[in-house]
This record gives C-alpha cells, sequence and structure tokens, in this order.
C-alpha cells in the first residue's frame, strides 16, 4: 500500500511538473525554417503569416533558411531537432512524398516529418517565353520529336512536384526532353526570364506575375486557371496530368500533440481569414486549410498514390 501510494504521488508530481512546461508554450522565439531559397512560394507565405504567428503566439518567429537537395537538407535537418516545438519548417507535397520513395536515403523518411498544418497550393503549369517560337504544345511536341532532349526545361529540384510534372508529361506525349533543377522557385524563374532554359514548369504565382512575358502552354488543373483563364489546360489538350504542390508547416518526430495543436490553431487561424485568403487568390496561391489529422491523411493517401509512379520512372 505505501509503495502503490508513493507511485500516486510521483505521478502526480511530474504531471504538475510537466503541464507548466505545455501551458507556457511557448515561452520563446520560435525558429521557422524554409527549405529552399528566399523569394520562393515557401519563403513568401511564411513572411505574410510572420507577423500573424508572432501576434497569435506572443513569441518571435524567426524565419530562416536551408536550400538544397530539393528541400531535403532542410528536411533531414528538421528530423534531428528537440520535439519541443521551437524549430518548425515548412513542408512540400508531392517532395516529402516523393524523395524518399526515389532515392531511398533523402536523409529522411516521410512520416518522420509530423505535420502541423497545410495551408496553400500552387497548380503547376509549363510556360515559355513570349518571344519563343512555341506558340502552343502541339509546337513544342513537334520539335522535341525531331530534337531529342533539345528542350532544356528548367524547375525547382529533383524528385519534387515540377519534375515529376516533368517525368510525367515527357512520358504522355513521347517525347524526350532536358530537366535543369535549381535550388528553388526563385533561381528557376530567374534563369528562365534570363534565357538560360527553354521553357519552365512553374509555379501558379510565378506565372501570374510574368504574363506579360511568358506564354502558358499548359496548366496542370482541371479546370482553367482563375487568375490566367485564357491559357490552356493540359487536360483540355488530351492529356491527363494534374500538377500542384501544397505547403504546410511540420515539426521533428515525437512533438508533443499538445505544442501540435497551439501550432496548428495559429496557422489555420491565418489560413481561415478571409483577408489572408484574398490576398493569396489575388497573388495566384490556392487557399487550403487542413490541420494536422487531416494533413496527415491527406500525405499517407499521396505516398499510395505516387509510389507506383516512382517506380515506374526509377527503371
Amino acid at each position: 500500500m505505501k509503495r502503490f501510494s508513493i507511485f500516486i504521488l510521483v505521478s502526480i508530481l511530474a504531471l504538475i511538473l510537466a503541464v507548466p512546461a505545455l501551458a507556457g508554450y511557448p515561452e520563446k522565439p520560435i525558429t521557422y525554417q524554409i527549405p529552399f531559397g528566399p523569394g520562393g512560394q515557401s519563403d513568401l507565405e511564411a513572411r505574410r503569416q510572420q507577423p500573424l504567428l508572432e501576434a497569435a503566439l506572443g513569441v518571435k518567429v524567426l524565419v530562416q533558411y536551408k536550400p538544397g537537395g530539393g528541400g531535403s537538407i532542410g528536411w533531414a535537418t528538421l528530423i534531428k531537432q528537440k520535439p519541443d516545438g521551437y524549430f518548425i519548417s515548412g513542408i512540400n507535397i508531392p517532395h516529402i512524398v516523393l524523395q524518399p520513395l526515389a532515392r531511398g536515403n533523402a536523409g529522411y523518411q516521410t512520416e518522420q516529418l509530423k505535420p502541423i498544418a497545410l495551408f496553400q497550393a500552387t497548380p503547376i503549369g509549363l510556360a515559355v517565353l513570349k518571344d519563343s517560337p512555341f506558340q502552343t504544345i502541339t509546337d513544342l511536341i513537334e520539335y522535341a520529336k525531331k530534337n531529342p532532349d533539345a528542350v532544356v526545361c528548367g524547375g525547382s529540384g529533383t524528385w519534387s512536384g515540377h519534375h515529376i510534372a516533368h517525368l510525367q508529361f515527357s512520358k504522355m506525349a513521347g517525347i524526350k526532353m532536358t530537366y535543369i533543377p535549381s535550388k528553388g522557385a526563385a533561381k528557376s524563374v530567374a534563369a528562365f526570364l534570363g534565357g538560360h532554359v527553354k521553357a519552365l514548369w512553374g509555379n501558379s504565382n510565378d506565372l501570374v506575375q510574368h504574363t506579360d512575358k511568358i506564354r502558358v502552354l499548359g496548366f496542370g488543373t482541371k479546370e482553367p486557371f482563375p487568375n490566367m483563364p485564357d491559357a490552356p489546360t493540359f487536360k483540355s489538350l488530351g492529356f491527363e496530368l494534374y500538377a500542384s504542390i501544397d505547403r504546410g508547416a511540420g515539426a521533428p518526430p515525437d512533438t508533443p500533440d499538445e505544442i501540435i495543436q497551439v501550432l496548428e490553431k495559429a496557422f489555420l487561424d491565418i489560413a481561415n481569414n478571409p483577408e489572408i485568403k484574398a490576398q493569396m487568390k489575388k497573388d495566384g496561391f490556392v487557399p487550403i486549410a487542413l490541420g494536422a489529422a487531416e494533413s496527415k491523411a491527406y500525405i499517407a493517401e499521396k505516398v499510395t498514390e505516387w509510389a507506383p509512379v516512382v517506380k515506374e520512372f526509377k527503371k
């Protein structure tokens, strides 16, 4: 009986000591890692969120960059951090699914990244400059058939949304093109606008910003993209290609659910803010708002969906 009483006392003491730590979270600045370079979609959204996160959480939120490997270097860094809620990272789908499937050792496993929320998407389009000889997707395909690998396409990262769209379209069209990855969308756009590649697999908000300089040959959406309604969808051109990148935030493995809930509420309050949603749409983003549990289930679905696709292209 005495031993049982001591056990109860110790348990109660442990709970008392544990609760203030969670109840007081957060008590110091939070580092918000962007696994790409400055100026890309992940960075833009983090900067939009930063002051609102600080207001909601009551602490400083420090944005830092860890580009490389299509985001894999940053995610490999994330899983090594203490699971105390003071280091979080942007996460991108399908990147976090494709890389472990394709590389075997990407430095992390998909299930090690603990999702907090998903809040944004950007459909992917294939674009050329206005002075390009490719007026339509048919022009590009005909040229590529006569000149294998001569069409050089830029994109962000390897085994990323851009890379897999490039591989899928090339197979559907029966052509061979060359893919050049960059460390983030901003660098791939700069290379494209500078004439270093003939075409770009670009995110919707980047394409919207440069409508005066580019021509979108196809969008990976089921319906015309609202910001660029005259740009054809791949579906309307006869290709069942649907390509998009979903973005959110994640934490290290074993981060307590109580901490995830605090962060989840802060991110979802921003994602569901009507003014923020209006800004995102105007800028060419697609607002979404999935909480931790929904995000985890969605990512698991994508693992099942992409596994056979990656296996096919790894041959």
